[in-house]
């Protein structure tokens, strides 16, 4: 159900993605598709801006955590990726309310994958800190 780098189609946000990097390419990529559907006047422009730069910002910072240099700098750059997906949530649903554009399956679906990838980060994030407070614990 994942993606086949034979298929000439990409996935599909609806789609279930285990691999986060993978999910995060998919969702940056759809928040892509949606900027593009945005009318193009001035009010428009400027969400659609700021939906483009909180909603790919997620894939590269989640690369950044993956380097992290410490246990606390992953767990920084784990909440600069949910603080990143909490601002893009509120921007789509300043779309809807607006509306901007007319309410659809793939725009729900995308407010629904926003939510489920706020939570995988808050999880992540409390299990960090968790092993994190561990090792300080045991620590010599």
């Amino acid at each position: 159900m994942g993606y086949d780098a034979g298929s000439d189609e990409s996935p599909r946000v609806e789609e279930r993605i285990y691999d986060l990097e993978e999910r995060l390419l998919e969702y940056a990529a759809a928040i892509i598709r949606l900027e593009r559907e945005l009318p193009r006047d001035r009010e428009s422009n400027h969400i659609a801006g700021q939906l483009l730069r909180s909603g790919t910002s997620p894939l590269p910072n989640h690369g950044e955590a993956e380097s992290a240099e410490s246990p606390a700098d992953f767990v920084h750059k784990l909440k600069v990726c949910l603080k990143e997906l909490r601002e893009t949530r509120r921007w789509l649903l300043l779309v809807l309310r607006v509306p901007l554009i007319d309410r659809s399956p793939t725009i729900d679906a995308l407010l629904q994958e926003t939510i489920e990838l706020i939570r995988i980060f808050v999880a992540s994030i409390r299990t960090a800190e968790r092993r994190s407070s561990k090792a300080e614990d045991t620590a010599p």
